[in-house]
């Protein structure tokens, strides 16, 4: 029942992507999306309630329950956000029937991949699915075939391809390692016989695979300075796509960092690896603070409050012990919940505004409320303020850093607030300013945008037991 379970989480996507090729009508193939992206929640769900039975291949434990449960929700979210969505891009004329199918098509393919690499149990297979995952999300970037989508498709195609080579040599290196323990084979890429025998390996070898795995995944991550493609492909690609890959792809490959972290972490000759994640998260969060105050477009904006996010998510998971892993898992469930919520918002704005530059859009709350008052509920809960879910993981992540490195809480303590003060300097227009640009009323679907803001001001009030103590069961995992 449990490998049942199992193969259903990539069969559903994988056939269902099949079918969307093949079909032409719109509000079938919406509804097909939106009905194959559940039933994947569900097969999500089960994992918990079945006993889960690895293979060489696939595996099933409790920390990529957590991942594959958060990624397959926000699929379903996504995937009814994405119904309005689209069908507004098909009435203007944006997207044709055409591009529809391979849209629906991709995006299916998109959560198979994914949920691919988040249950592999072979680091090349992980990374296989890694790099089917970064294609789907290229092509989807420039699927309106405009010059800047075009654009941002290749820098996305060049820098990615980049980063997923880097991470290729990395994985080989690991292999390379693992091959004079373990012998040829199969069995030196399973993670579950790599991370038994890790202490037996060649540390050095080690430290430079872990090195150049963290520059490849760590692109993928839009950790700076390795987070070019990102912020472009947010604002040119279709909105659907900005909230998944701002809050589930960068995930998932922090979810492969994390593999390989557990398993320097069995090597005692091995370089730490907390310290690279603390000076890299550290870097993204002062950078991608200062980079808010010159956003002129929205989208970007919250792109680059994106890098801050996975910034912070990093420097938790690098400062390990239970309390900052644990953080660290909350941070990355309340920034997906988040992030893909206002997302959600942004896009009914552009489309009844016509546009995506801050300058043009002003007065929400006036002109659309729902949406107004929906989007600075987003802001206020990604800026850390009380009493929403990211305050909580961020007063954790702090509070945990005071406790060890004063001067390190410091520095994350203050980028904090800068991004706080930029994100509320450029969003004080949108929101409050004078009425700009169309004032017409927007056919939008607010059900998933509330539904996660909603589980994040929940987060914020009251975590269940159940959830806490699979969160520190995770942390503990992750050493």
């Amino acid at each position: 029942m449990t490998f049942d379970a199992l193969a259903a989480i990539l069969l559903i996507p994988a056939m269902s992507a099949a079918i969307l090729a093949l079909m032409p009508d719109y509000r079938f193939t919406a509804a097909l999306n939106v009905i194959a992206a559940l039933l994947t929640f569900l097969t999500a769900l089960s994992l918990f309630v079945v006993e889960p039975v690895s293979g060489q291949y696939l595996l099933v434990d409790d920390l990529n329950k957590v991942f594959i449960v958060l990624t397959t929700f926000v699929g379903f979210t996504t995937s009814v956000f994405s119904a309005s969505y689209i069908g507004h891009e098909i009435a203007t004329g944006r997207l044709t029937p055409a591009f529809l199918r391979f849209y629906h098509a991709m995006y299916q393919t998109l959560m198979f991949a994914m949920n691919l690499a988040l249950v592999a149990n072979n680091i090349g297979l992980m990374w296989v699915a890694v790099e089917v995952a970064t294609l789907t999300t290229v092509l989807m970037v420039g699927i309106y075939r405009t010059h800047e989508a075009l654009e941002a498709a290749w820098k996305y195609f060049i820098l990615g391809s980049v980063g997923i080579a880097l991470a290729l040599f990395g994985t080989i290196l690991v292999y390379m390692a693992a091959r004079p323990v373990i012998g040829e084979g199969l069995d030196a890429m399973v993670w579950t016989v790599l991370v038994t025998r890790a202490s037996e390996f060649d540390p050095a070898l080690l430290n430079v695979a872990f090195v150049f795995l963290l520059l490849g995944y760590g692109t993928k991550v839009g950790l700076a300075p390795l987070h070019a493609w990102l912020p472009d492909a947010h604002a040119e690609g279709p909105t659907p796509i900005s909230a998944v890959l701002s809050g589930l792809l960068l995930n998932v490959a922090l979810y492969a960092l994390l593999r390989f972290k557990m398993m320097l972490a069995v090597s005692v000759g091995a370089i730490a690896p907390g310290p690279l994640m603390v000076v890299m998260g550290l870097i993204s969060v002062i950078f991608a603070a200062l980079m808010l105050y010159r956003r002129r477009d929205i989208k970007r904006m919250f792109a680059y409050s994106s890098i801050e996010h996975m910034g912070i998510i990093v420097f938790a998971f690098g400062m390990g012990g239970p309390l900052a892993n644990f953080a660290g898992l909350l941070h990355m469930t309340m920034h997906s919940l988040t992030k893909s919520a206002i997302f959600f918002a942004v896009g009914h704005i552009a489309q009844v505004k016509g546009t995506q530059k801050i300058a043009d859009i002003g007065g929400l709350t006036v002109t659309n409320p729902v949406l107004g008052w929906g989007l600075m509920l987003g802001v206020v809960a990604i800026a850390g303020l009380p009493p929403l879910g990211i305050f909580m993981s961020e007063f954790l992540v702090v509070s945990s850093t005071f406790a060890r490195a004063p001067w390190l809480a410091t520095i994350l303590v203050l980028g904090i607030l800068i991004a706080l003060g930029g994100l509320f300097a450029r969003i004080n227009v949108v929101m409050f300013g004078e009425p700009k640009g169309v004032t017409k009323p927007a056919e939008a679907s607010y059900v998933p945008m509330f539904t996660h803001l909603a589980l994040v001001l929940m987060a914020g009030v009251y975590l269940p037991s159940t959830l806490v103590a699979g969160f520190q069961n995770v942390a503990r995992l992750l050493g």
